[in-house]
């Protein structure tokens, strides 16, 4: 007689649609997320909230928009607070109609004991939610950001428990959003970045980059490493597309572009100046 073994399992379906599953979340979540963060009730150690977004023809969750969601919990148990969500989605709704529930994110490193109940009341909100955790703490200067998805685990025909598998994540920022994103990384900052600041620190990432492109192109000229076809056609997609302008032309795109931004900044000192002599002035005039 045949031995009969029970074993563990994945649903084929749940694991086969999460290996292929990706999402991309814009730099405005996370800045919502630390915001939240730091306005939390005293007794609460992480936020919880709802990520709003869309999914993409090639199936990849666009992360666009949050909200936090009061919550209570313990060991054991996890209260939402379910009209707050839902009043929350229908004002949002109303002013962006296209953004839908994509998934749900928490503060801290990695998944906990509630978050399969939280993860369990957002599958009822919409199939295959997506669970971004975020470490608001900036351990050792770096903002670890990770997507999961829910896979069911099952002995025979029975379910057991749910597995939080990760899942990839691709965090896009222009060069203005990834200064402000450097500036959340250290504990303490001493002054906020000005603009030619930031700008400086854009063109030296950018020399950098160039730097390591020149060192790849000569190794692979000089056969000390295998060349890559893929990698070639992105250098030269990405040279073709910079625009050729004259040196000359170019020094004067940049010059009064900086004037302009000069020009600016001495209205906004004005104005300031303005507004502040009009503020003693009036102050004067009520003790008199």
């Amino acid at each position: 007689m045949a031995n009969e073994h029970t074993v563990l399992q994945f649903p084929l379906s749940s694991s086969s649609s999460s290996s292929s599953l990706s999402a991309k979340v814009h730099p405005l979540v996370v800045f919502n997320i630390c915001d939240c963060y730091v306005r939390r009730p005293d007794q609460a150690e992480r936020v919880i909230g709802t990520l709003l977004g869309s999914i993409l023809p090639d199936g990849t969750v666009d992360i666009r928009n949050s909200y936090a969601v009061p919550h209570s919990e313990s060991s054991d148990q996890v209260a939402l607070d379910i009209d707050y969500h839902h009043n929350m989605l229908i004002s949002h709704q109303k002013v962006n109609p296209k953004e839908v529930i994509v998934g749900w994110y928490s503060t801290g490193l990695g998944v906990t004991g509630g978050s399969a109940l939280i993860h369990e009341f957002y599958s009822r909100e919409v199939p295959n939610p997506v669970h971004l955790t975020v470490d608001t703490g900036f351990r050792n200067g770096e903002g670890t950001i990770k997507a999961y998805v829910s896979v069911n685990l099952s002995l025979g025909d029975r379910q057991l428990a749910a597995q939080f598998q990760e899942i990839p994540l691709d965090l896009r920022m222009v060069e203005a959003e990834r200064v402000g994103f450097d500036i959340l990384k250290p504990t303490a900052v001493d002054k906020i970045p000005t603009d030619l600041e930031g700008m400086e620190a854009s063109m030296e990432r950018l020399l950098a980059l160039i730097d390591d492109v020149y060192k790849y192109v000569d190794n692979v000229v000089e056969g000390h490493i295998a060349p890559d076809n893929s990698i070639g056609r992105f250098i030269s997609d990405t040279l073709a597309s910079v625009p050729k302008i004259p040196p000359v032309a170019f020094d004067k795109l940049v010059n009064d572009s900086l004037q302009d931004h000069l020009l600016l900044l001495y209205l906004s000192s004005i104005t300031r100046t303005q507004l502040s002599l009009a503020e003693k002035l009036n102050t004067a005039a009520q003790i008199l």
